[in-house]
């Protein structure tokens, strides 16, 4: 077995005990061990002056499915001479993959890895997409990476919830549903998007607050959101509920965030991309910065955590499933153009391009919330540091806004770039925190690790993976989260400073809750009636999964007992 010794770095690794001291970190067969005092190591690092964290995982990143292959097809614009085209990779192992809102399978693996990412989940797969969406994943190296799967908008899971009544007298049905679709799709989780509102949409309906009741359905997205929630978490499912909350983007909509909160009665959620569901109504132009408000409901509520959806100046597309708000948002694309799109009544999609400007004060606006976010949370195992890839801009401007939460100074002089209005008179003026190194590894490492059940990572105790960062400790905070000095995947060397290495293939994670096989009696007559694709080849096998993912692990997680909570 092959060994590595990492010497004299400041290990900062927050899940641990003496985050922040310096020591050395051993790795025999791939995981981390105690060092061993006059013992011969393969491969030694001389860490000294460096950071070491664990490798990152991103929670929410758009790296596959339908709605991404959208959204790359629609950007040529990415691809051309005004837009900075990527050179031809001079790295023998890099084949040439492009973009820069939505870069390709490859370059999105070679992206992350020169950052010191070792893990990256896709936040919306369909059930009926979902061998795509595992191929596109599996083409990344490096990576390990998973999905959530996308229900509650899908007209199965609509009509037993609305035959079922206030009651929910059918809840065990609708629960064995939830995890049967997790099963065939092989998921790491469920994700809820515009809880009702993408089939509501299809019915003529503009909007869908949290009470409204769906057109045809007669359900509410509270219903919704408390019953996915409720069977996500008696099925032991370590990742709770991830919810893409109603009237994103609207004005206002800080109630509609709250109320879902509020509709969760104290279950275990994870709300995503909150800066575009923080927006109130206040000031002359109706619209204001809601963020102390969700700040201090998240802070009320240890159910509840969060990644931000950081806004980052600059071209990006937005690509979504919630086709409501896409349809309104349309008429702001830069380039004009969008795509919308339905799949098998299951899901949709929309893919807008658009430029966030700094003279904008609504753009402006955006970007000053999240960073108030970030700022206003008092507890950061509750925060994950996401741009929501690409709808607030892409995954490689991830050690930019690190530098921004960790240097007071450096975000002053950005404030100042902003519209005059926003820059006078936003409450981040006045905000003195700056992130910690251990603070920025929570957000960016340990949290997530923990918010998907991932007991060996995210951290580099004894018995986890070696999966490594090593950083220059920088006073340019931007510069050394950009290009680490070194990056291990399980142990192996994949880059040095800013240049990859090794393509070993990434593992797949998922969850296999159980559930009663009466459930797929329902299932396939539903199927037979109404879906393109035969029943019988909607699960995806474990074969199925190795071969999408390219002969990578497969890691399943391990589910609690959620019968007791």
């Amino acid at each position: 077995m092959s060994s590595l010794l990492i010497r004299n770095g400041q290990v900062i690794d927050p899940a641990n005990p003496n985050s922040g001291s310096v020591r050395d970190i051993a790795v025999l067969g791939g995981r981390i061990v105690e060092p061993e005092a006059g013992r011969p190591y393969d491969e030694t690092v001389d860490a000294s002056g460096c950071v070491v964290m664990a490798g990152g995982i991103d929670l929410h990143t758009h790296v596959g499915g339908g709605k991404v292959n959208l959204a790359r097809l629609l950007m040529t614009d990415d691809h051309r001479a005004e837009a900075g085209p990527i050179p031809l990779p001079t790295n023998a192992l890099e084949l040439p993959s492009c973009g820069h809102s939505t870069p390709g399978t490859l370059a999105t693996a070679y992206r992350y890895v020169e950052m010191g990412y070792t893990a990256a989940f896709e936040p919306a797969m369909v059930p009926s997409n979902a061998r795509h969406a595992h191929m596109e994943m599996g083409d990344m190296p490096v990576l390990d990476h998973g999905a959530y799967v996308m229900l509650g908008s899908d007209e199965l899971f609509l009509e037993l919830l609305a035959a079922g009544g206030p009651e929910q007298r059918n809840f065990a049905q609708i629960r064995d549903y939830v995890a049967w679709t997790v099963n065939a799709s092989k998921a790491m989780g469920v994700k809820v998007v515009n809880p009702g509102g993408i089939s509501a949409f299809k019915f003529n309906q503009r909007k869908l607050d949290v009470d409204e009741a769906h057109v045809h359905w007669g359900v509410t997205p509270r219903q919704v959101v408390r019953t996915l929630a409720r069977a996500v978490h008696e099925l032991g499912m370590p990742h709770p509920l991830h919810i893409h909350g109603s009237n994103l983007g609207v004005a206002g909509n800080i109630a509609s965030t709250l109320e879902t909160i509020e509709a969760l009665e104290g279950l275990p959620a994870h709300l995503t991309h909150v800066q575009f569901h923080a927006y109130g109504t206040d000031g002359p132009k109706k619209f204001s910065s809601a963020a102390r408000e969700l700040a201090e409901a998240v802070d009320a509520h240890p159910n509840v955590s969060i990644d931000v959806g950081q806004i980052i100046f600059g071209q990006t597309v937005t690509a979504s499933g919630d086709t409501m708000r896409q349809h309104a948002q349309s008429q702001l694309a830069t380039p004009r153009k969008w795509v919308g799109a339905d799949i098998e009544c299951t899901a949709g999609c929309g893919v807008v391009p658009f430029r966030y400007r700094e003279q904008s004060y609504v753009n402006a606006l955006q970007w000053v919330i999240g960073l108030e976010l970030f700022l206003l949370v008092k507890n950061p195992w509750q925060v994950v540091l996401t741009t929501d890839h690409p709808n607030g801009g892409p995954f490689t401007s991830y050690p930019h806004l690190i530098r921004l939460l960790m240097d007071r100074s450096f975000r002053e002089e950005q404030l100042a770039r902003l519209h005059p209005d926003v820059a006078a008179n936003c409450a981040l003026r006045s905000m003195s925190r700056e992130l910690t190194l251990d603070e920025i590894a929570v957000m960016t490492r340990a949290g997530p690790a923990r918010l998907l059940g991932l007991a060996d990572r995210g951290h580099l105790g004894v018995g986890s993976a070696a999966d490594i960062a090593v950083y220059r400790d920088e006073a340019d905070r931007e510069a050394m989260f950009a290009t680490p000095t070194h990056v291990f995947k399980d142990g192996a060397a994949v880059a040095h400073s800013g240049r990859v290495l090794a393509l070993p293939t990434g593992g797949v994670h998922f969850v296999e809750p159980g559930y009663d096989p009466i459930i797929e009696k329902t299932l396939r007559r539903h199927w037979d009636q109404n879906r393109s694709m035969r029943f019988d080849h909607v699960c995806i096998t474990h074969d199925e999964l190795c071969r999408c993912g390219r002969g990578g692990r497969l890691l399943p997680a391990a589910l609690f007992d959620g019968s007791e909570g």
